[in-house]
């Protein structure tokens, strides 16, 4: 299979989302490592700070192969996006624990963090090409 063209604003895009996904991941492992516990809900059976830890790792790896492995991209825009969804649990849990965390202590702005999670669906799958290779291939 062809792999479907970006254009320059999606591969920015693309990078973009890297660096902030590497940025996050090294905030995992080290400043915001608290910040991050506090998203982790209760009812995930493994031990919160190995859950950090390991969705740091996560994190780097999907933003240096987002910056770096740009042969892989649509995968990793799929990939991406699905980490988006399985996280989205830990945001409203937040919201619902009324669990305060990034500047996040009110409902309301947990609420509108939670409005923020779809938009970053949809910077994978754009900004990767992920979301125009899928709809090439139904046709």
């Amino acid at each position: 299979m062809r792999l479907h063209q970006t254009s320059k604003i999606q591969n920015i895009g693309r990078i973009l989302l890297g660096l902030i996904l590497l940025i996050a991941g090294i905030g995992h492992l080290s400043w915001a490592r608290v910040e991050f516990l506090a998203q982790v809900p209760d009812w995930v059976p493994l031990d919160k700070d190995l859950v950090v830890i390991l969705s740091g790792i996560v994190e780097i790896c999907m933003g240096l192969s987002l910056v770096f492995w740009t042969s892989q991209r649509i995968k990793i825009g799929w990939i991406s996006a699905l980490f988006f969804v399985l996280v989205f649990p830990g945001n409203i849990s937040q919201l619902i624990t009324h669990t305060a965390a990034f500047g996040l202590n009110t409902d309301l702005l947990r609420g509108i963090r939670l409005l923020f999670q779809p938009v970053l669906v949809i910077w994978a799958l754009w900004s990767t090409g992920a979301w125009a290779a899928r709809r090439k291939i139904k046709r």
